[in-house]
């Protein structure tokens, strides 16, 4: 087993009762599991997300934690939140990374590959990210 491994798993989800179509205005939310599948404990520090529309419009968004905190993750431990994005379009996509401190001072980046924002789809899918 790796001694810093982390994985995440994003279950988007279009939320039409927030959404105004007819204004260009189209909700997610999206929720997202956070485990520490490695050996050793870390805290996520910070997040950076590229938000993208079918338009061609990229949002970046960074910033300390996920929803205001910053979970330290024992091995085996999970963190789940859920926070949201609003598009131009009814599809897009999101990817990023966290910023992962461990306990024993070793800095690490986890990459988040991206997942589809579909208002046109009803499933709206699951994504296992590593």
């Amino acid at each position: 087993m790796a001694k810093y491994q982390i994985l995440v798993e994003v279950q988007p989800r279009y939320l039409p009762e927030q959404s105004a179509p007819e204004q260009g205005l189209y909700a997610f939310a999206y929720t997202v599991t956070i485990s520490n599948t490695g050996d050793a404990p870390a805290q996520l520090i910070s997040r950076s997300w590229n938000i993208n529309d079918a338009g061609g419009h990229t949002e970046k968004v960074n910033g300390l934690g996920v929803i205001g905190q910053q979970p330290l993750l024992q091995p085996g431990e999970t963190f789940e939140y859920t926070s949201g994005t609003r598009l131009r379009t009814p599809t897009g996509t999101m990817h990023g990374s966290y910023f992962f401190v461990a306990e024993d001072g070793e800095r690490f980046d986890i990459d988040i590959p991206m997942f589809v924002l579909d208002a046109l789809s009803a499933s709206g899918g699951s994504r296992t990210l590593h």
